[in-house]
């Protein structure tokens, strides 16, 4: 109803003053109980926020009555902001570079944070002074050029709804209203940068301690509602939870007084018994207020909570104030409090102008009586009706010992930018000047012009506004109206004598590269009692450590998880990982599969002391074979040498030595000529070594055979005989190794898989099946030599070796019939030392168990190696 009778009132025409003004003769009751007005050239209004009245609400059903001094709660705080106005005022009138001959005044009203009071207000602003006609010219016209206001959206935003009627530009020192119907060219400029950046500045905070589990307090309004809808889900985003979402009631006394205090317990037993230990707090000026109440409200919950340390965070909009009756309330719930602040710096004389400011020298200045009674708890008896109660106020006091949630003599954030706000009004209207001077001849006709200018046409000129401040402070605006500056992060520190400081411990600045944007100076941070000066946590769930990942918990925020361990053969090398990474095949997981470990080189080489084992098996094998093939050469002539075909022997032992010698191929990093060579080498030296042994076994029961008579075996019998299946045998074994040669022969690889911490270096055999192909034939020509050798071990003869071949042969079979299950159930080096050992040991038992006994007899028997001693026992 208010918004239709404000509209009804402008849409009235305006009449103008042409030859004389018009005397009007109109009674208005409603006067204005707090004004403070300074003639000028030009009048700059001002919207304050200098408290509220304790009354219900307007019915509508009949007038109200005047408001009385005595029903309003002061914000002593908010006569900074009136004082930050006056002040720049004072240094614009001072100065004779800004519209020089021509001088600033200023209307200023109290909003009282009520919708009809603001309205009130404005249209005040817009009528003949001390009269209440809209679009009249009474007495002599106000030359409205701008309107600095207001504290909170709401009043910022029914003030705009006024303006924009008239294109008056409107600036604006609170939050950004919400407008449903903003259109390019909307009448108001913010004097603080866009809230996003803000919320950016509070995401990188809350990354930079990792506080993934946090609480929300939003203020009860448009602008509340829209943090929620669109900022909140861009800290999901990032990876934020959150504990519980608020409602912060809206600031009031008498109104539903009880049920305030009651949403007032019930959300400090939220706060105070919830686990997240950081409460982010979008709200207003008045924010404090109510938050200030909460450790009294709650003692009206049902459940007493204790009184936990929090650490707030809240937007530059929420400042450290409180009524009247508050400056002896304990406030060091806000200790610790992280807040973000329009940059500001210290003006030069506004320390000495607040320090000499009183009651009694501040001519025109209505708001200065109530703010000293109410910051000093006295009172002026000549502003109380009835009888004088309390302290009596001399207008001496010092405002230096007010508390600084009532008052602070150095400027901060939201008077800083009034004062940058008038003092744009004044560049703005000095570059309009001089755009019109140059089209008059004469300064007075200039200014006259200047006056008459509709002011819609400053617009152009605020845009493009750019100056210096008295701190030297930058200040201009964007394409979106928006000044340009960065935000300061302020750390609240709340002594238990209740005094209150301002540390400043980083910014936030919008126009650096997004990766400097937030800078933060954490060893400068106290935090709350509570914390004990340690960082505080804020997390649902304890960081999972590395070597886990997270799990979310069902019907749960994504920031309640379980830990568990990394599944076998992954890691996590990070806190709090979703999922479990897998080494490279280079790496192996740690013992608390928390990193990867470089996997070592692993192949059989001569350094080892399993290779220096093997190597000394390989070559003492090989000299006694040496030695025993030298101790037949030189008795070459003897029986026992003669009588067991003496160039079968030769060729047994030149393999026997080659094969203790072929093991060495397997020893050391392979190469691609020793993985062609060691595998064929070995199957075709055994060969040769088996086909002997068989044909020594074949020439033995051959000879028996002939000699009974009329037998045919005779024309077998001979050295052809043997050295025909010494090469048959050792040609088949060759044409299979040849075969596997030419299709899949083998060749170095690398197995990063069988062994975990190793990465093992192996011939890759090519062909697994023609590996066995070559075994299976040794095998083959073994068992072949072993039946045969048992069939003639009782064969009479002296020299008859059919006994030590069978057990030969038996040692050999049951060596390579264990190779198999054993070379299968190794990995990596291993395996080829079961390789080699079966090479050496099946060698060894064919030296030892085919040469032993000869050896000994031509060694320490000599008289046994003659032919009377053969002839003898063959009788």
């Amino acid at each position: 109803m208010v918004v239709l009778v404000v509209l009804l009132l402008a849409l009235f025409p305006r009449m103008a003053q042409e030859a004389h003004t018009v005397k009007c003769r109109v009674q208005y009751l409603h006067h204005p109980l707090h004004k403070y007005h300074q003639p000028g050239d030009f009048i700059i209004g001002g919207i304050a926020s200098h408290g509220t009245f304790i009354f219900s609400s307007a019915s509508f059903s009949e007038e109200p009555p005047p408001a009385l001094s005595e029903e309003l709660a002061v914000v002593p705080k908010g006569y900074q902001h009136i004082l930050a106005l006056a002040f720049a005022v004072k240094e614009i009138n001072e100065n004779p570079h800004i519209l020089p001959n021509l001088t600033l005044g200023f209307h200023i009203y109290d909003s009282y944070i009520i919708a009809i009071k603001t309205y009130h207000a404005t249209m005040l602003l817009l009528s003949t002074l001390e009269k209440f006609l809209p679009n009249y010219i009474c007495d002599t016209q106000n030359n409205l050029t701008a309107v600095i206001g207001g504290l909170d959206s709401q009043t910022s935003l029914h003030v705009a709804t006024i303006l924009d009627i008239y294109k008056i530009p409107q600036l604006i020192y609170g939050p950004t209203p919400v407008m449903n119907t903003k259109i390019p060219g909307q009448p108001f400029y913010q004097m603080a940068p866009a809230e996003s950046h803000q919320f950016a500045g509070i995401l990188s905070l809350l990354l930079h301690f990792r506080w993934t589990w946090i609480g929300v307090a939003v203020v009860d309004n448009d602008n509340g509602e829209r943090f929620i809808q669109k900022v909140l889900p861009l800290f999901s985003n990032r990876g934020i939870c959150f504990a519980f979402v608020e409602t912060i009631p809206k600031f009031s006394f008498l109104a539903e007084g009880y049920t305030l205090m009651q949403q007032g317990a019930k959300i400090h037993d939220i706060v105070m018994g919830s686990k997240a230990n950081v409460v982010v707090a979008y709200g207003e000026a008045s924010t404090t207020i109510f938050l200030r109440w909460l450790p009294y409200l709650s003692m009206l919950g049902r459940t007493k909570t204790n009184t936990k340390g929090k650490v707030w965070i809240s937007t530059a909009q929420v400042e450290f104030i409180s009524v009247a009756f508050q400056r002896d309330w304990d406030a060091t719930i806000f200790n610790g409090a992280i807040t973000f602040r329009i940059h500001s710096n210290d003006l030069p004389g506004f320390h000495q102008y607040v320090e000499g400011r009183n009651p009694f020298n501040a001519e025109g200045d209505d708001f200065i009586w109530d703010f000293w009674q109410n910051a000093f708890g006295c009172v002026f008896p000549h502003h109380v009706l009835d009888e004088v109660v309390g302290d009596i106020c001399t207008g001496m006091e010092n405002l230096e010992n007010l508390h600084a949630s009532l008052f602070e003599m150095t400027v901060q954030g939201q008077s800083y930018s009034i004062y940058n706000a008038v003092f744009a009004m004044a560049h703005a209207l000095h570059t309009m000047s001089l755009a019109i001077h140059k089209h008059s001849q004469m300064v007075s006709r200039g200014r006259q012009k200047l006056q008459k200018q509709p002011f819609w046409q400053l617009h152009h000129f605020l845009r493009g506004v750019s100056f210096n401040n008295s701190a030297g402070d930058t200040v201009s605006f964007n394409q979106n109206g928006e000044v340009i500056s960065t935000l300061d992060v302020i750390n609240w520190v709340i002594s238990s004598n209740q005094s209150f400081h301002r540390v400043k411990i980083g910014r936030m600045d919008p126009e650096a590269p997004p990766d400097q944007a937030f800078t933060l100076h954490e060893d400068a941070i106290t935090w709350h009692g509570w914390f004990n000066q340690v960082r505080p946590l804020s997390v649902c769930t304890e960081n999972c450590h590395a070597g886990s990942r997270k799990k979310v918990k069902e019907g749960e925020p994504f920031c309640c998880y379980d830990c568990i361990p990394c599944p076998e053969g992954k890691i996590s090398n990070q806190e709090d990982m979703s999922d479990c990474d897998k080494c490279s095949d280079k790496d192996y997981p740690s013992k608390n599969q928390d990193a990867c470990i470089p996997k070592d080189i692993s192949f059989l080489s001569y350094e080892e002391p399993l290779g220096i084992s093997l190597v000394c098996f390989s070559l003492s094998f090989s000299l006694i074979t040496a030695l025993v093939l030298g101790t037949f050469v030189k008795h070459h002539d003897t029986p026992i040498v003669i009588a067991n075909n003496r160039n079968l022997t030769y060729t047994l032992l030149i393999s026997l030595l080659l094969c203790f010698l072929c093991a060495l191929l397997f020893l050391g990093q392979p190469e691609k000529v020793t993985c062609l060579l060691r595998q064929t080498t070995f199957g075709i030296i055994f060969s040769v070594a088996v086909s002997c042994v068989l044909a020594k076994t074949i020439t033995v029961v051959l000879a028996f055979m002939a000699t009974k008579p009329g037998s045919r075996m005779r024309r077998w019998v001979g050295k052809g005989l043997a050295n025909t299946i010494v090469l048959c045998c050792s040609f088949v074994q060759a044409g299979i190794c040849i075969v596997w040669l030419a299709t899949f022969p083998p060749f170095p690889d690398v197995d990063s898989y069988s062994v975990a911490k190793e990465i093992i270096l192996e011939c890759n055999e090519g062909s697994v099946m023609m590996f066995y192909v070559v075994l299976s034939y040794m095998g083959f020509l073994a068992i072949i030599s072993f039946i045969v050798a048992f069939l003639a071990r009782k064969l009479p003869d002296s020299f008859n070796e059919a006994k030590f071949i069978s057990f030969s042969m038996l040692v050999f079979c049951s060596v390579w019939l264990s190779f198999i299950p054993s070379y299968l159930s190794t990995k990596g080096k291993y395996m080829v030392a079961v390789e080699i050992f079966s090479i050496l040991a099946s060698g060894a038992g064919l030296l030892g168990c085919i040469f032993s006994p000869k050896c000994y007899i031509i060694v320490f028997r000599p008289q046994l190696n003659n032919r009377e001693q053969l002839m003898r026992k063959k009788n």
